[in-house]
């Protein structure tokens, strides 16, 4: 049985003690987190501290903490021998140089705490400073997915840029849309089909061919209408994105 401490008490280590807690062979034997209230859920479950002095050794130290703590924290770290592994798309491997023993393990998802998700689903992207402690990355990675991806930091810097642009980005985009429903008095249940459809489109076509609406058509008609319905903020992002369609889609601008 291989033992792990989680540093951490966010969506993510949330997340991936429930996780953990349905395998075997492996065992979190430790949360620690700097706030002691972020750490309700996990104190009927294991052992928590606030304290690093009270860390326990363990044979992983798994890092799910916002990226600038992860370097600070690791740093006080005095227990040598466990493997290192951050769970950041933005950051480095070089994060653990100080480590003999280190990698990444980032699992590309958005998490909310309250929202169940299904790691099965989830791809795990993966790195490591030598060839054995990849192998002891992987073995723990498909303890919990079956989709995982050898990244290197290079590679992981650019996916997380992707990944902020499908999510995040497009997340953004749907809280507009509600705010422009809300205004109206339209439910924006209304438009749960349409995302939904928008989303599962893409599994069988390229973002490119899945393309529709006024800007790839160049309606300049509706286009103008719709920016007369936006407050200004709103137009920004309507034309930055309508000209950015169009020229991708060879449109005049």
């Amino acid at each position: 049985m291989k033992s792990i401490v989680l540093f951490g008490a966010g969506n993510v280590a949330t997340h991936l003690f429930r996780a953990f807690a349905e395998i075997e062979d492996y065992e979190v034997i430790q949360v620690y987190n700097h706030r002691e209230k972020s750490l309700e859920f996990f104190k009927e479950k294991v052992p928590v501290t606030t304290d690093f002095t009270e860390v326990f050794p363990a044979d992983i130290y798994l890092f799910a903490l916002k990226d600038e703590a992860i370097s600070l924290l690791a740093d006080r770290v005095h227990y040598r021998d466990a493997l290192m592994l951050h769970t950041s798309g933005a950051t480095p491997l070089a994060a653990f140089e100080s480590f003999e023993k280190a990698g990444v393990f980032y699992p590309l998802q958005t998490f909310s705490k309250n929202k169940p998700v299904d790691f099965k689903e989830i791809p795990i992207c993966i790195e490591a400073k030598n060839e054995s402690q990849l192998k002891m990355t992987e073995q723990l990675a498909l303890k919990i997915s079956p989709a995982v991806y050898k990244i290197n930091s290079e590679q992981r810097r650019s996916l997380h840029v992707a990944a902020v642009f499908v999510s995040n980005f497009v997340n953004f985009l749907y809280s507009q849309g509600e705010q422009i429903c809300r205004q109206n008095k339209i439910p924006f249940e209304i438009l749960h089909p349409l995302i939904k459809e928008t989303a599962l489109k893409i599994k069988n076509l390229s973002p490119f061919d899945a393309q529709t609406g006024p800007a790839k058509r160049g309606d300049s008609d509706v286009i103008n209408e719709h920016l007369g319905l936006l407050n200004e903020d709103q137009k920004t992002i309507y034309n930055l994105l309508t000209n950015s369609i169009k020229k991708l889609h060879g449109k005049e601008l």
